[in-house]
């Protein structure tokens, strides 16, 4: 507290230096007392500032946990706990698709103040597409809250966020959430916890990481315990037993003030005011607002030095609020703003320093889509990012700040994007279309590896949960997709509930997600994440149908689609336009229908006995985004606008596609 009382007392003898009126002393002339106050102030400010950066009081900690099992809502409890004004419930959740799907998409970092320690707490998503988002930032933090929930025991997801978790050398606490369900009983938690050991010794943990601390919560009610309870005391409802934990159990960031400063970039946003932010762990020294620095990169040839700039602005999210901060020391998560060039797995130090950090290893994608212009003939009616130019500057900058992204350019204007699965792809197609966009989008393509000759294909780990009666139908359909079972039994808890464990190629599981849903009524669970690269398993069985496809050119009406019904499932309704090529619904055979769709009822003088108005059609398949992804065929194509998702062929022209199939049995 010596730094405002000394404050004072210089500026009130400053106050009077300047008010003096003797020629022999000017107001610019420091009195001894005066040098010697502002000695002293300089001092216990560097101290305070030392105390306020000190490494010993901050702790980087990452939440983790397979997707719905309550990370989001945990970390609204953990701000509400220390005071931060929380807008609405999972507030974490930023981006407006994360609100509407209710998963986390990108991680987040914030800051909360305990007991006079400062944690920096990452949000990851929990979605197996979002790897990348996992991946880049638990090499920013010295510890992890694995988040499990207690009925379901660990999952798919929950394996491969722990794996990235111990191969970092973190020590997981293990948080058992969603005690409070009628459901979930101490023995069931026992043995959720002796699933999680054995999943612990399988990937390779060592003997302090086998050695974790268990706590007991319920996100949703706002408490956490360090015994099993349903009901904590009324003092104990708060999330302070495991506040204390991460205080007691993660090590503080091991970091030295005195070196030159060093930040390796882990995440990157644009702001219309400041340009890029960059964010990431600060891994030495210290930095001020205004300091020189410039951006490295690791090439083959050496390291490249990316641009020089000044720190124009350094922040820091409090709790839900972004603080501009003067400086940060070792060991803090920061977000600076100044440089416009370097982006994630780049090294920002000062001028001095010519060596960059070590970069993150991520996974490599596993399927691949082609985006190209719109080149129907009804393109360009609602959206206003038409051009080739257009698509590729977009996509370019998301793959700046998605690393799990690849962008190769394409032939003629189309660009091929390589991401983990068919969700993420998704996401930054609805995206796009939010923002303008037109496109036309191919299905998806597995990535193979080749290696000794022989091809090789991703494989990924598929944890399903269904009713009894439904068992069958779900083992028919993945049979044909070439999934093979590992393991099979009843659900512990759940009478007539089935869990089944399979390795399946992941182009078989593609589009098969909504097939699932309705084969499963809605009451099965299906979880998958990548697993390994394998043999290759032999074409797939018979997975879809055929289509109608349009021969004309119009508005359709209810009097051709009455005629359509019975020969398939109808995509579309009367009053759609609809061209030359497009598809308007599944055929109920396996080969594919040229309709008519436009087609009126052709009028005579004479009155008929059935009026227009009794035409009843059954209610159409309208597709979402990732139902078409996973429906279309190689010889088809998305297109993607602001106002509409239309299937379509290739090749627009019945000629064309008929010679280009009988090339193709060539």
């Amino acid at each position: 507290m010596a730094g405002p009382l000394l404050r004072s007392l210089w500026s009130s003898t400053r106050n009077s230096l300047s008010s003096s009126s003797s020629p022999s002393k000017p107001p610019y002339i420091l009195s001894p007392l005066a040098r010697a106050f502002s000695a002293a102030t300089a001092a216990s400010d560097a101290t305070l500032q030392s105390s306020l950066l000190d490494p010993a009081r901050l702790r980087n900690v990452a939440v983790i946990a397979h997707v719905d099992h309550g990370k989001t809502t945990l970390m609204d409890r953990l701000l509400r706990q220390c005071g931060a004004d929380i807008p609405h419930e999972r507030a974490m959740d930023s981006i407006s698709l994360e609100r509407e799907r209710g998963i986390t998409i990108a991680s987040k970092v914030t800051s909360i103040f305990w007991k006079d320690n400062e944690l920096n707490m990452v949000d990851t998503p929990g979605h197996a597409d979002f790897g990348g988002e996992v991946e880049r930032v638990v090499g920013m933090v010295e510890g992890a809250v694995l988040v499990v929930d207690a009925g379901e025991g660990p999952l798919a997801q929950t394996k491969f966020v722990l794996a990235k978790a111990l191969k970092y050398g973190l020590r997981p606490i293990l948080l058992l959430n969603k005690v409070d369900r009628p459901s979930v009983s101490e023995e069931m938690c026992n043995e959720v916890e002796s699933l999680v050991f054995d999943l612990f010794a399988n990937l390779g943990a060592s003997e302090e990481q086998l050695d974790f601390p268990v706590l007991y919560a319920s996100a949703k009610e706002g408490w956490a315990s360090a015994t099993f309870t349903k009901e904590p005391p009324a003092d104990s409802r708060n999330m302070s037993q495991l506040l204390d934990a991460i205080i007691r159990h993660v090590p503080p960031p091991t970091a030295n003030l005195e070196a030159p400063f060093q930040m390796l970039v882990s995440m990157m946003e644009r702001d219309f005011y400041l340009g890029r932010i960059l964010t990431g762990r600060v891994s030495s020294g210290l930095v001020r607002v205004g300091d020189r620095v410039h951006g490295l990169r690791n090439k083959d040839s050496g390291v490249e030095k990316v641009e020089e700039g000044k720190v124009v602005k350094l922040m820091k999210k409090k709790g839900t609020n972004m603080v501009l901060i003067d400086s940060a020391g070792a060991g803090d998560i920061i977000s600076m703003a100044g440089l416009a060039s370097p982006s994630i797995g780049h090294t920002v130090t000062t001028v001095e320093v010519m060596t960059a950090l070590p970069t993150v290893e991520l996974d490599p994608p596993t399927i691949s889509m082609t985006f190209g212009v719109n080149d129907s003939p009804l393109a360009g009616r609602d959206g206003s990012h038409l051009t080739g130019g257009k698509i590729g500057d977009r996509l370019s900058a998301e793959a700046e700040t998605n690393l799990a992204i690849n962008v190769l350019p394409g032939l003629s204007e189309s660009f091929e994007v390589q991401g983990r699965g068919e969700l993420q792809l998704g996401i930054l197609i609805e995206n796009m279309r939010r923002e303008g966009f037109e496109l036309s989008v191919s299905p998806p393509k597995v990535m193979y590896k080749t290696e000794n000759g022989q091809k090789l294909e991703p494989i990924e780990e598929v944890t399903i949960e269904v009713n009894e009666e439904h068992v069958g139908l779900v083992m028919e359909a993945l049979s044909h997709r070439r999934a093979e079972v590992v393991d099979m039994g009843p659900v512990p808890g759940n009478d007539g509930r089935t869990r089944l464990s399979l390795t399946c190629p992941s182009r078989g599981l593609v589009g098969y997600r909504s097939v699932f849903s309705s084969a499963t009524r809605g009451t099965g669970f299906m979880h998958r994440a990548f697993l390994t690269y394998e043999k290759f398993r032999g074409p797939l069985g018979n997975v879809r149908k055929g289509v109608l496809v349009s021969m004309g050119y119009g508005t359709i009406t209810s009097y051709a689609l009455m005629s359509l019904e019975p020969r398939g499932t109808l995509f579309v309704t009367p009053g759609m336009e609809t061209y030359d090529g497009m598809i308007v619904g599944e055929h109920s055979r396996e080969t594919d229908l040229d309709v008519n769709p436009v087609r009126n009822k052709e009028l005579t003088n004479i009155r008929s006995a059935g009026k227009d108005e009794n035409v009843k059609l059954s209610p159409p398949r309208l597709m979402t985004l990732e139902e078409a992804i996973g429906y279309v065929a190689s010889d088809e194509l998305i297109e993607v606008t602001p106002k509409s998702i239309r299937l379509r062929k290739k090749y627009l022209d019945v000629n064309k596609r008929k010679s280009m199939s009988k090339r193709q049995k060539e």
